[in-house]
């Protein structure tokens, strides 16, 4: 088999037996990611000569007999929030344009450390804000089932690299759907682990009590290996669980008899298109064949998902981008007209500093950045923060306890991933509120800070990936790697290829 063609586990093993040399793997997937990314712009900047550099020397490292990490050679791309020490990080977005941050994100410090190859990093929604990745300021990335379609967001370029076999493993940040949506929509897996399971040093904050970094790969077993790398405490980052890391890949392979998994009605209700809902429902069949029990589970304040969601999120934006004013952090202009002079009838408003501060964030913002702030900004603001932000706290308390309630019955929520499958590329760009109901399955998962993973359950006529949810406790994320790779024994669908990606 040709390298792009094998697993991230295969490939980790085919080197470390000397089966295929690292840098035989890592020139495959950049001239894979050469000859297609034009087409598909999943990708920001490509590290060649450094990626081809590091595969030489674990080539070297192999041959000698010295101690390799457990992803030697392992290609990985690296969704650009992610602070990288040797490539710019821009979060997509003019106000970053050709920032070098000074240091490394702790997942990618742990990636370098584990000998994992970084070859470059992937296009996104700007900031992170967004469900179809078409808010970068690098153009949108195009899905390779249906180029006319989007890849979902905001971790669409690292979903659409994997889709298109252009690296075998991603890192994507979800902070309300953004793995688990365009992995579904892009018919690949990815995980969303529990809330400080992963660090977020060196992750660049959009929502901050919502942000979580995690795997995006082929399957569950691919997953589960990048996972026991990218997982454990930092002392660096105050919200790091401080909790032991399983041997995720070493608990897979163990059968579903007896395992409980509930389904919400809810989620099936108008609005779910109807070759969705076939996928998602021949899923819950496959895991009852396997032994699986299906159960009917509430979420009672499922449906103030959304509303809730956008109104904590945009709050906690409006606060960690304040830091981008052109004087401390990213973009500077100067002012139009230098302002007035003392004793000319000026305001605070009036002098050169803020209006600078006014030009770098009107040239440097998108227009859903922009959306996001003031949302936020008005949310928070005096006579309105109790009123909206304040009352969007106590639904996600209760959002969190319904969860719990049905935990406690359930070992996990299955139900799908998107409402629809792949929409067309500036089908929804210009009703911001439809935009946002795309994530109207996703959104729970991090307001309770609980894990959750999608994958593969089928495909549409028109050969649209099918995406299917599971959902579970924090700290539940070997339950749901374990499921997810039953059901990836199970069905095929995961090994499925657009066709105008061929090897």
């Amino acid at each position: 088999m040709q390298p792009v063609e094998l697993s991230s586990v295969e490939i980790v093993t085919a080197i470390r037996q000397g089966d295929v040399s690292a840098e035989r793997v890592v020139t495959a997937f950049l001239d894979r990611i050469a000859r297609l990314d034009g087409s598909i712009n999943a990708f920001l900047v490509v590290d060649r000569e450094g990626a081809l550099a590091k595969a030489a020397e674990i080539d070297r490292r192999r041959k000698s007999g010295q101690p390799l990490g457990p992803l030697a050679g392992l290609p990985v791309a690296v969704k650009d929030v992610l602070c990288t020490a040797d490539l710019p990080t821009t979060c997509a977005s003019k106000m970053l344009a050709g920032f070098r941050p000074p240091y490394d994100a702790d997942v990618v410090a742990r990636l370098r450390r584990a000998d994992a190859v970084i070859v470059g990093k992937t296009n996104m929604d700007e900031f992170a804000m967004g469900g179809s990745n078409e808010n970068s300021a690098f153009g949108p990335v195009h899905n390779p089932w249906d180029l006319d379609r989007a890849p979902g967001g905001s971790s669409g370029g690292s979903a659409a690299a994997v889709a298109a076999d252009m690296a075998p493993a991603t890192l994507g940040s979800d902070t309300g759907g953004s793995i688990r949506q365009p992995a579904g929509l892009c018919g690949i897996t990815g995980l969303k682990p529990t809330y400080g399971r992963v660090s977020r040093r060196g992750l660049i904050a959009f929502a901050s009590s919502l942000d979580q970094v995690g795997p995006m790969c082929r399957s569950a077993a691919d997953c589960g290996l990048l996972m026991e790398t990218i997982a454990g405490h930092d002392p660096g980052d105050a919200t790091s669980l401080d909790t032991a890391v399983p041997p995720y890949t070493q608990l897979l392979d163990q059968p579903l008899a007896g395992l409980r998994i509930g389904r919400v009605a809810a989620h099936f209700a108008a609005g779910l298109d109807t070759e969705v809902a076939r996928g998602v429902e021949e899923a819950f069949a496959v895991f009852k064949a396997a032994g699986a029990t299906i159960h009917d589970v509430e979420l009672p304040h499922a449906r103030y998902g959304v509303p809730t969601y956008y109104l904590v999120a945009p709050c906690e934006a409006a606060s960690n981008l304040a830091r981008y004013d052109g004087a401390h952090y990213g973009h500077r202009c100067g002012p139009a007209s230098g302002g007035k002079s003392a004793g000319d009838g000026a305001t605070a408003f009036d002098s050169p500093l803020v209006e600078m501060y006014c030009h770098s964030r009107a040239e440097g913002f998108g227009p859903e950045v922009k959306r996001r702030i003031m949302l936020g900004t008005y949310a928070l603001s005096a006579g309105y923060y109790d009123a909206y932000y304040a009352k969007a706290l106590r639904v996600r308390h209760l959002i969190r306890q319904d969860y719990l309630d049905a935990f406690a019955t359930v070992d996990v929520i299955g139900g799908p991933v998107s409402a629809t499958p792949a929409f067309r590329l500036g089908e929804k760009t210009g009703d911001p509120l439809a935009m946002y109901l795309v994530d109207m399955y996703t959104v729970s998962t991090n307001l309770a800070g609980i894990a959750g993973i999608s994958f593969p359950c089928g495909f549409t006529r028109s050969g649209l990936p099918v995406g299917f949810q599971l959902q579970g406790p924090a700290l539940s994320e070997p339950l749901l790697l374990r499921a997810a790779d039953r059901f990836q024994h199970l069905t095929e669908w995961h090994r499925r290829r657009p066709a105008g990606c061929s090897v």
